[in-house]
């Protein structure tokens, strides 16, 4: 069993809660996910399914849209509604047009530093481990590309509120990115709700419900790289390739699709004046 589908994924689970959850629908033990998305979050989960596990790692390069409700005037140990408050301001002052007027100096290329509940690893362990014990460490920023923030809807107030949409690239921590546009406006804010709507072509109305997965949901592994540059090949080629041996440069810069006559057979990148497999997805 070979494919892939996105999983509407419910509050309160995991994303490997998920994964677990269709191991056992569809009887089939090499499934993982394309991103994580944090217990209390909903939305869009990308599975990989058999052999379209192997490409799961190029899935989660796609960019990725956010729809987050933010409460202005109380910072989070979490930077989410999880966490205990550790400072509040009456946000009573806060307008609409505060908002939307900080809103584009968060866009582009930022650094972000991981919250402590990351599963980002320092000195080899996760982050959300030492957070557990209550311990805190210094975390190195990291580059982030936010490409859009767009101000849906205000709600002015002492817990001023705001649904925001964002889209963004793969590593982005949308709660940091709430929180520290709450410190930018002198408010403090955390997600209060998180909803992922979008990763790369998948969205919501692509997605199943978790009690709805079956064979019959399963999409063609080659979906997890939609978007990427398309390499075609011939049958000998295609044999050539799923061999081992190395094929011509294909001057495509970054990663892209091997096709053959029967469909996907790898991904692969241009490397030293050939082509260099980066994974093998057909078994012939």
């Amino acid at each position: 069993m070979n494919g892939c589908l996105a999983v509407d994924k419910p509050a309160g689970m995991t994303s490997h809660d998920v994964v677990a959850r269709c191991r056992r629908a569809l009887a089939e033990r090499r499934i993982g996910h394309a991103g994580t998305l944090d217990p209390p979050a909903t939305g869009v989960l990308v599975l990989g399914v058999g052999r379209a596990t192997r490409l799961l790692r190029f899935a989660e390069n796609h960019d990725k849209e956010y729809v987050a409700e933010v409460v202005f005037g109380a910072a989070t140990d979490t930077q989410d509604a999880t966490g205990s408050t550790i400072a509040e301001v009456d946000a009573t002052g806060l307008t609409e047009r505060a908002v939307a007027d900080v809103l584009p100096t968060f866009t582009g290329t930022i650094d972000q530093v991981p919250p402590m509940v990351s599963a980002v690893k320092v000195a080899g362990e996760r982050l959300y481990k030492k957070a557990r014990r209550g311990e805190e460490v210094e975390r190195a920023p990291r580059t982030v590309q936010v490409h859009a923030i767009e101000l849906l809807w205000f709600e002015p107030g002492p817990r001023a509120r705001a649904r925001l949409r964002i889209t963004c690239s793969k590593g982005t921590y949308v709660r940091t990115l709430a929180a520290d546009i709450g410190a930018a406006l002198g408010v403090g804010a955390h997600v209060a709700t998180l909803r992922r709507t979008r990763v790369g072509t998948w969205d919501e109305a692509m997605c199943a419900a978790l009690e709805d997965v079956s064979p019959e949901r399963l999409r063609p592994m080659a979906d997890l790289v939609a978007g990427y540059p398309r390499r075609d090949v011939s049958a000998d080629e295609a044999r050539a390739v799923v061999t081992g041996k190395r094929l011509r440069e294909a001057g495509i810069e970054g990663p892209y699709a091997v096709w053959g006559p029967d469909g996907l057979i790898a991904m692969a990148e241009d490397h030293e004046g050939g082509m260099r497999s980066l994974c093998v997805v057909s078994e012939s």
